[in-house]
């Protein structure tokens, strides 16, 4: 693996962490898609380091499990006379 996609991972990693940053908000913020995303997450970083990937994992099975929420929220906005 290149040195440029192992700080990009970890740079990833870290912001998804501490912002507790969807998968879609990440690839936002760095300009990539969110199959590079999740791709470089969940198959690459083990590879780098698995501490930082059980950390990761936590924030994105925390927003898989909240997504139905922000999804049923977004459709009342939408959908909501003012």
């Amino acid at each position: 693996m290149h040195p440029y996609m192992e700080e990009r991972i970890i740079e990833l990693a870290n912001y998804t962490i501490e912002q507790k940053a969807t998968v879609r908000e990440t690839a936002i913020r760095y300009g990539v898609s969110k199959s590079t995303v999740h791709k470089d997450l969940q198959d690459r970083l083990p590879l780098i380091n698995m501490q930082l990937y059980h950390a990761v994992n936590e924030v994105l099975m925390l927003n898989k499990a909240e997504r139905h929420i922000r999804g049923g929220l977004a459709t009342r906005r939408k959908y909501k006379k003012t």
